[in-house]
C-alpha cells in the first residue's frame, strides 16, 4: 500500500521533471516552445503539484523518497563490500581486492552522512524525518535500480556506476555499463535526476518561501563534530589505493538556511557525481566505482571471484514456520534455515533496528546538552550508534562462515530486513524503554545462540552483553530520574 501511494505522487514528479528538462531545452534552443513550457517555469510547478499538496509539502516528499533512496544504495554497498574477499581470492589479488572493499565501505559510509543530512533538512522545514527504506524487491520511478542485496560483480557494479553517474557521460565504456544496467531493469534512473528537481525547487523563492526553513531547529539536528568520528578526506578506511583517493569523506551538515540546504543538497550530489567526469582524480562514488569497474574488468578472463559465494537478498522467517519457504513467492531471495545462521540473522536484524532506533532518538535530544542528573542522554545514544555498526559488521563476517541451509554452498550473508516502525514512542521515559526491551530481545536470542556456537563466537556474545548493560544502565537511571521527578 505504502509502495503504492508513493507510485502515484511520483508520476506527477516525472510530469515535472518532463516539463523542467523541455524548459531547459527550450532555454538552449534545443526545442520549440509547446503549450507545456510557455508558462513560465514557476508556475509550471505550481500548475503540475497535485492539489493536496501544497510547495513545501511536497518539498518533504521530494526529500523523503531521496531518504530512502540514500538508506537503500547504504545498505546495498554495504553488502556488496562485506562480499568482498575470502579464500578464492588469489594471494597477488588479495591487496586489490582488500582496497575495492575499502573504497566501497567509505562510499557506504558516506550515504550514511547522506541520510543524516537529508533527515537535517527535513527537520529544518518541519517535516517527519525518515530512516525506513521498502524491503526488497521494488522498482519505483526515480529509485535507480530494484533493491537487491547481492555480492559485488561487473554486473551489480555497472548498476552503482550508473545510479551515481553524471548526466554528461559518454562514451565506449558509458554504453558498456548501460547495456549491462538494462539487463538488470528497463527504467533505470540516475541519482542525480532528484537531485535536480529539489535543486530546482528549493532555489526559487517564489515556490518555497523563506518561510518554510526553520533556523530554530538547528540545535535539535545532527551535526559532523558527533557523527564525523573522523572520517574526513580519507582519515578511515583509505586503504592506500591510488586511483581512489580521499575515501571516505562523510558529509553531516546541519543548516539553517535556504543557503544552507542548497549548499548540503550540492555538496551531498556532487559526491555522488563528478563535477567533471574527465577528472581521474575526482573522488566521486561515480569515479571510484568506474576505477573499481575498469579493474575488476581487466581480471574478467580470469578464473577467480573476488566475491564469496553470499546469498542473494537473504532473509530470515522470525517465526521459523516450515511454511516458510512455500508461502514466499519472491523466488529472487534467499531463505535462511541453517539453525546457527538463522539465529544469527535474527540478531543482526534486531541490531539493525536498534541502530536505525538510536538515530532517530538523537534528533529528539536538542543540542547535545540535555541531561539528566550526570548523564548526557545524546551522547550516549550517538556513541550507541557507533557500536551498532561495528556490532553489524562483526555479525556479518560471522553469518559469512555459515551456509544458508543445511548442506548449501551458498553463505549466508546479513538479511538487513526492515522492522515493522520506525516510529518511536512520544515520552521521552517510554523512548528509553523501547531500547532496554531491544537489549532485553538481544539478550534472549544470544542465549538461545550460546549453545550452538564454538567458544570464540560465546566470548563475542559475552562482549555484546556487557557493552550492552552500559547504554542499559544510563537508561534505567534516566527512567528512575524520571520518575523521581514527576514524583517530587
Amino acid at each position: 500500500m505504502r509502495r503504492k501511494i508513493r507510485e502515484r505522487h511520483l508520476a506527477v514528479l516525472g510530469s515535472i521533471l518532463e516539463s523542467m528538462k523541455a524548459h531547459a531545452a527550450m532555454k538552449a534552443g534545443l526545442l520549440q516552445a509547446r503549450d507545456s513550457t510557455r508558462l513560465p517555469l514557476g508556475d509550471q510547478k505550481k500548475r503540475l503539484i497535485e492539489p493536496s499538496f501544497v510547495p513545501r509539502d511536497y518539498l518533504s516528499l521530494l526529500l523523503y523518497i531521496d531518504a530512502e533512496i540514500e538508506h537503500a544504495l547504504m545498505d546495498q554497498y554495504l553488502y556488496a563490500a562485506w562480499s568482498l574477499g575470502g579464500p578464492q581470492v588469489p594471494a597477488d589479488k588479495v591487496a586489490m581486492v582488500r582496497g575495492w572493499q575499502e573504497v566501497v565501505l567509505g562510499i557506504a559510509k558516506e550515504e550514511m552522512g547522506h541520510l543524516v543530512t537529508v533527515q537535517n533538512i527535513l527537520r529544518m522545514i518541519g517535516a517527519p524525518l525518515n530512516l525506513s527504506r521498502d524491503d526488497y524487491p521494488w522498482d519505483v520511478l526515480f529509485y535507480p535500480f530494484p533493491f537487491k542485496l547481492e555480492p559485488l560483480t561487473l554486473d551489480s557494479l555497472a548498476k552503482y556506476v550508473y545510479a551515481e553517474s553524471p548526466a554528461n557521460w559518454s562514451g565506449k565504456l558509458a554504453d558498456e555499463v548501460r547495456t549491462r544496467v538494462h539487463h538488470e531493469t528497463t527504467r533505470p534512473h540516475r541519482v542525480g535526476e532528484l537531485f535536480d528537481l529539489m535543486l530546482g525547487l528549493i532555489k526559487d523563492e517564489s515556490f518555497i518561501p523563506d518561510s518554510a526553513f526553520r533556523a530554530s531547529t538547528y540545535q535539535d539536528q545532527a551535526n559532523w563534530d558527533e557523527w564525523g568520528r573522523g572520517y574526513q578526506n580519507g582519515a578511515r578506511g583509505n586503504f592506500g589505493h591510488s586511483n581512489m583517493p580521499n575515501t571516505p569523506n562523510v558529509l553531516v551538515m546541519p543548516v539553517r538556511s535556504r543557503t544552507d540546504a542548497i549548499a548540503a543538497l550540492t555538496a551531498i550530489s556532487e559526491q555522488g557525481e563528478a563535477p567533471r567526469s574527465d577528472d581521474p582524480n575526482e573522488s566521486s562514488h561515480f569515479t571510484r566505482f568506474l576505477n573499481i569497474y575498469k579493474e575488476m574488468s581487466a581480471c574478467a578472463h580470469e578464473n577467480w571471484s573476488p566475491s564469496r559465494n553470499m546469498a542473494v537478498n537473504p532473509w530470515v522467517d522470525p517465526l521459523d514456520s516450515s511454511l516458510a519457504a512455500d508461502t514466499h513467492t519472491d523466488k529472487s531471495s534467499t531463505l535462511i534455515t541453517h539453525p546457527e545462521a538463522r539465529l544469527w540473522a535474527l540478531l543482526h536484524n534486531l541490531r539493525y533496528r536498534m541502530l536505525l532506533t538510536y538515530l532517530a532518538h538523537s534528533f529528539t535530544l536538542a543540542g547535545g546538552l540535555v541531561s539528566s542528573g550526570n548523564h548526557a542522554p545524546r551522547g550516549s545514544i550517538i556513541n550507541a550508534a557507533f557500536g551498532e555498526m561495528y556490532n553489524l559488521r562483526a555479525i556479518t563476517a560471522i553469518l559469512q562462515t555459515l551456509p544458508v541451509a543445511p548442506g548449501s554452498d551458498v553463505f549466508a550473508g546479513p538479511p538487513l530486513q526492515m522492522p515493522y516502525t520506525l516510529e518511536l514512542p512520544i515520552d521521552e521515559p517510554d523512548k528509553w524503554q523501547l531500547h532496554d526491551d531491544l537489549i532485553e530481545a538481544s539478550s534472549r536470542l544470544a542465549e538461545e545462540l550460546r549453545p550452538l556456537v564454538a567458544p570464540a563466537r560465546r566470548d563475542y556474545l559475552s562482549t555484546l552483553k556487557s557493552t550492552d548493560r552500559g547504554i542499559q544502565d544510563i537508561g534505567r537511571r534516566i527512567l528512575e530520574h524520571s520518575i523521581n521527578r514527576a514524583l517530587a
